[in-house]
């Protein structure tokens, strides 16, 4: 075996390669998306994330299922030898899922208004009618990716996700910017403007992963030795798979849909009684740092994307020890990147929105993003645990503890944010509650039911104390240096800071063992580097 072959086998060769492409596509969207808060105004975002909540919702519906399924039945087949069975697979999966992506293309671009009038905010539905392609792409796009992952080749989903957030960046902000700025449009249209963008980004990508397929296949030799299953059987065990997963991914879409509608009708009918505009704006707070929020939640897709063919094969080899490895070396990277990044939001979330969102109330959408810095930690690891129990076949379970942390949100929604007191606030501490739930169900369900799982203090026990004196410092520096050189350079250094000292706490502490760098490429080099036993 090559040595490239052996690197791209190992689990976090490819969880690399897919958290490399991802740290470049939020470098790029951080720079399509912070301008955008800016140039859109708190009420412009507001209607572009309305439009995008509805747009999720259809496009887990039609897609979230699709890499995953496939990636686990061409994972298996190949671990078979089966290779007409792997590209029968594709075909089958194709087809029809592009099919169920035209069907809810069709419904977004003709229930626009119906859809906007659902989320409280009727100007959205300009923007969900421009967004209406996109979904029979992504579904096309999802498709491709599927495979490609299920060889355990994550380059081109990478670079696809690249490609989308260019497309965005120079598009979806060019026009953006021409609409309000230079024809004065309303902020709505402005919206519209850099959801085009998305579409011209989907099409982009489609494109890409089609060539690379074609490239593919015809490097490929053509084996007539397998026989392949019938495509109803295949669609059959693709669909067993898949809407289990969607139900599990769409559950998190639809809560944040209900969430973001409730909360604009609450601060709209309650005890508030704001203007649409009024609530769109106070609204538009929340929605823009969600933005820094997510970050690290896009970061767990490499860790996710990697975890499923890669216990899938150690299974079909019957190896048992290897699944296990795998299970708390994603755990404890999971982690290595949650925790931190959710304190240093809990820390710092006033000023990192000075920095990044002039445009927004600092005082309240810094408040938010601190609070949401909580619900970060919760989310990663959920995330993660959903993917180990998808892997070990448990599809069902994660639905349900979904929908039990999303009915306690639901009920924070209605009861807190029509108060006086919590207004606003009431929605994000509703999203820790909900996360916190669901997060500690699903470990407690890992723990019960995985083989081999490890114990939870040694998998994160050390990061969170790296962690904590990582927050702390960081919390210091800030406080020290803002009265002297202002807050925006004070929270550069900060997070310099902190990054620097967590670093050094995480080799110090040993918190990577062996056996977590040998699942790396290069994990034995970087091990004797960092004398890591």
């Amino acid at each position: 075996m090559s040595h490239k072959k052996q690197q791209n086998n190992t689990f976090f060769g490819g969880a690399a390669i897919l958290a490399a492409g991802i740290i470049m596509v939020k470098i790029i969207s951080a720079v399509y998306k912070m301008p955008l808060v800016n140039i859109l105004g708190s009420s412009g975002y507001a209607d572009f994330t309305a439009a995008f909540n509805i747009f999720n919702i259809l496009l887990m519906i039609s897609t979230a299922g699709i890499p995953v399924a496939m990636s686990k039945m061409i994972s298996e087949a190949n671990a078979a030898g089966r290779l007409n069975q792997t590209h029968k697979i594709f075909r089958v999966a194709f087809l029809f899922f592009m099919a169920v992506g035209l069907v809810c293309s069709l419904i977004m671009f003709f229930g626009a208004n119906f859809f906007a009038n659902l989320m409280n905010d009727t100007k959205a539905a300009t923007c969900m009618r421009v967004l209406a392609p996109s979904v029979v792409l992504v579904s096309g796009l999802a498709a491709f990716r599927g495979y490609a992952q299920g060889h355990r080749n994550m380059t081109p989903s990478s670079v696809s996700q690249i490609i989308e957030a260019l497309f965005k960046l120079i598009v979806g902000l060019s026009l953006a910017w021409y609409l309000i700025r230079v024809l004065g449009k309303p902020d709505y249209i402005g919206a519209a403007g850099a959801i085009v963008g998305v579409t011209v980004s989907e099409l982009a990508a489609l494109l890409y992963m089609g060539g690379t397929f074609v490239r593919t296949r015809n490097r490929e030799p053509r084996s007539l030795v397998d026989r392949t299953d019938s495509s109803l059987s295949i669609l059959k065990t693709c669909l067993m798979l898949a809407i289990p997963i969607t139900l599990t991914s769409s559950s998190t879409s639809i809560i944040t849909a209900m969430d973001n509608a409730l909360v604009l009708g609450r601060l709209q009918h309650a005890g508030l009684m704001l203007s649409e505009d009024a609530a769109r704006n106070l609204m538009g707070n929340y929605t823009g740092v969600q933005t820094v929020y997510q970050i690290p939640a896009a970061l767990m897709v490499a860790i996710t994307a990697s975890v499923i063919p890669a216990v899938t094969v150690c299974f079909t080899k019957k190896n048992r020890t290897g699944a296990a490895k795998i299970v708390g070396s994603s755990l404890k990277t999971a982690a290595l990147l949650a925790i931190p990044s959710g304190i240093g939001m809990i820390m710092l979330g006033e000023p990192i929105v000075q920095l990044l969102f002039p445009k927004l109330d600092s005082a309240v959408a810094g408040s938010i993003l601190s609070i949401l810095g909580v619900a970060n930690i919760f989310v990663c690891l959920m995330l993660v645990a959903n993917s180990i129990l998808q892997a070990h076949g448990i599809l069902m379970l994660p639905i349900f503890t979904m929908l039990a942390g999303g009915v306690v949100m639901v009920l924070f929604d209605y009861f807190m944010v029509g108060t006086v007191q919590f207004n606003i606030y009431g929605s994000p501490i509703g999203t820790c509650i909900c996360y916190a739930i669901t997060c500690c169900l699903d470990l407690f369900i890992v723990h019960r039911v995985v083989p081999g799982c490890p114990s939870y203090w040694n998998v994160f026990g050390k990061t969170l104390l790296a962690s904590l004196t990582m927050g702390a410092a960081a919390w210091a520096v800030y406080g020290l240096a803002a009265r002297v050189v202002g807050s925006n350079l004070a929270v550069l250094l900060a997070i310099c800071v902190a990054v620097v000292i967590y670093a050094t706490l995480i080799i110090l502490l040993q918190v990577l063992s062996k056996d977590d760098l040998s699942l790396m490429p290069k994990g034995d080099k970087i091990g004797r580097l960092l004398h890591i036993k």
